[in-house]
């Protein structure tokens, strides 16, 4: 069992900045970002594996960056040119020992309860 506590959401404005923190109970191997608007899928932002190897969604690359400090076993989601289409809930996700990382959901079975990003315009 892995638990998760995201901290770091919040109100901004287009073109502002937020950094999302994850704090997990244990050590995993991939974890990643998803976010759910009202109405929509929720959608995998970003993962990272145990090596560093990252993925992004197309419409965040170049904007935010995931990070992780295994010594901590904290995960980081640095948010930059933040737009309004980027406002959801964000959800920490973590395989723990599984092997493996990919932004779909299905494979990811330790969830964070989730923090609030808004943005406007």
């Amino acid at each position: 069992q892995v638990q998760l506590v995201e901290s770091g959401g919040g109100s901004v404005q287009t073109g502002g900045s937020l950094r999302l923190s994850c704090a997990a109970s244990g050590a995993s191997n991939c974890m990643g970002w998803f976010r759910q608007a009202p109405g929509k899928e929720r959608e995998g932002v970003a993962v990272i594996g145990s090596d560093g190897t990252t993925s992004y969604v197309d419409s965040v690359k170049g904007r935010f960056t995931i990070s992780r400090d295994n010594a901590k076993n904290t995960l980081y989601l640095q948010m930059n040119s933040l737009k309004p289409e980027d406002s959801a809930m964000y959800y920490c996700a973590s395989r723990g020992s599984s092997i493996g990382c990919a932004r779909v959901r299905s494979i990811f079975a330790y969830w964070g309860q989730g923090t609030q990003v808004t943005v406007s315009s």
